[in-house]
């Protein structure tokens, strides 16, 4: 077969195999060749600074060389087995060192696997059906969690809305969908219903909008008032800011929790992690076989990406590394409102350092529909223009990794400033 040279060759290459011509991930009109510390390139050798970090478990940056060492010591002694190991033994026990609520962890390959599981190990430990998730929260692809991700008509809460086709009916109805951040909606859907809802899953920082002062410890309050489990989809949250998650940054401890991106190194791994009572639901010598709930995975616990994931951690609780990792996140953040400001456009940054991201409004954000009242068109110009001035990123999200060199943020500065400019 001949060799493709170009990215464009790529891409009709794809097109005849990939749906909609790519993963379903990123914009497939840009194929990455490599990555190297803070950097990709693409097909064609364009070189970019890389804020995406692989939607964020990269936060050592690419290739990392501890991480490599790690890795390749393992290949020769196996590369899955589909049963324990020690070293995916060693990782559940850091991994409930670290996590307030994690007593006991239970393995899979992806973060909406997770959640999909810890949402039916709370149906099972409760005995009831019905689930709140907030509006535009993300909680992978599983029916319940494709209900008002992303809607594109706006409803009477609590209705959810299916984000795809091929969800039945019957789904919404045991779907129940709230505002983030408002206190009184909860308060008043929890009277209503806290005796049917199984649990209420939340991103403690939800995309990039905080909790506000208070609104995760109603949550815990009120679910604890009526008998619910508290769930924390912190797949993005997890190792992030600081060591312990979503959960030691904002001071509430949830009943379960999912990791995943951080926790694998780079490589397919993610866990529900939870009180002992709650995942004794997972061991049917336990529970027996009607409280029983199957879970199995052909990668789940696979010894590559725990020692990845060992790797990664230890480099994160070294003396300094948030502090590096937060304090770059701040820069970056103070220099692109000080573009912004300039460029005379209405604008909110919002989020925490180590993930935050431009809303282009003059009204604060504070839920989902908030974000969606930015200026759309403003958005993608900003974007279009950092992607060609090399800088890598979700169109939502920025992501900052602790291999950004002064270098990397000096060009970061540069072309921040030429984006803002264009939108005058």
């Amino acid at each position: 077969m001949e060799k493709i040279r170009t990215q464009a060759e790529w891409n009709d290459r794809a097109s005849a195999v990939l749906p909609a011509g790519g993963f379903g991930n990123f914009d497939p009109g840009i194929v990455i060749r490599e990555g190297k510390g803070s950097r990709v390139w693409d097909e064609d050798g364009k070189e970019y600074i890389d804020y995406l970090i692989g939607s964020g478990p990269m936060m050592l940056g690419h290739g990392h060389p501890e991480v490599m060492e790690a890795v390749l010591e393992q290949l020769p002694k196996g590369m899955t087995f589909f049963a324990s190991n020690a070293r995916g033994i060693e990782l559940a026990e850091e991994i409930c060192r670290a996590v307030p609520c994690a007593e006991q962890l239970r393995y899979v390959s992806t973060g909406g696997e997770a959640d999909m599981y810890a949402i039916r190990l709370a149906r099972a430990f409760t005995g009831r059906t019905k689930i709140v998730k907030f509006e535009g929260g993300y909680h992978g692809m599983s029916a319940e969690a494709q209900m008002s991700l992303a809607p594109s008509v706006r409803v009477n809460f609590p209705q959810a809305v299916p984000d795809s086709a091929g969800i039945p009916p019957s789904v919404a109805a045991e779907v129940l969908v709230a505002p983030f951040n408002d206190f009184e909606y909860i308060k008043q859907l929890m009277a209503e219903h806290g005796h049917e809802i199984a649990a209420i899953i939340a991103e403690p920082l939800q995309r990039i909008v905080p909790p506000l002062p208070g609104f995760l410890q109603l949550l815990r309050e009120e679910t604890q008032k009526h008998g619910s489990l508290l769930i924390f989809d912190e797949v993005v949250t997890g190792f992030r800011s600081t060591y312990g998650g979503g959960q030691e940054l904002y001071g509430v401890t949830p009943d379960l929790a999912t990791l995943g991106k951080v926790i694998g190194g780079g490589f397919p791994l993610a866990a529900i992690v939870g009180r002992a009572g709650i995942m004794r639901h997972f061991d049917k010598a336990q529970i027996g076989a009607e409280g029983w709930l199957m879970q199995l995975g052909t990668l789940s616990g696979n010894p590559v990406a725990a020692v990845a994931g060992l790797k990664t951690m230890e480099v994160l609780r070294r003396e300094g590394a948030y502090d590096k990792l937060n304090s770059i996140g701040q820069r970056l953040m103070r220099m692109t409102s000080a573009a912004l400001e300039e460029a005379g456009v209405p604008f909110q940054i919002v989020g925490e350092p180590a993930l935050f991201e431009v809303v282009f409004t003059d009204s604060k954000v504070r839920d989902y529909r908030d974000t969606q009242a930015g200026d759309a068109e403003r958005t993608k110009r900003y974007n279009a223009v950092l992607r060609e001035e090399g800088i890598f990123k979700s169109p939502g999200k920025t992501y900052p990794s602790l291999a950004l060199t002064e270098e990397d943020l000096e060009q970061t500065e540069a072309a921040i400033k030429k984006a803002a400019a264009s939108l005058d």
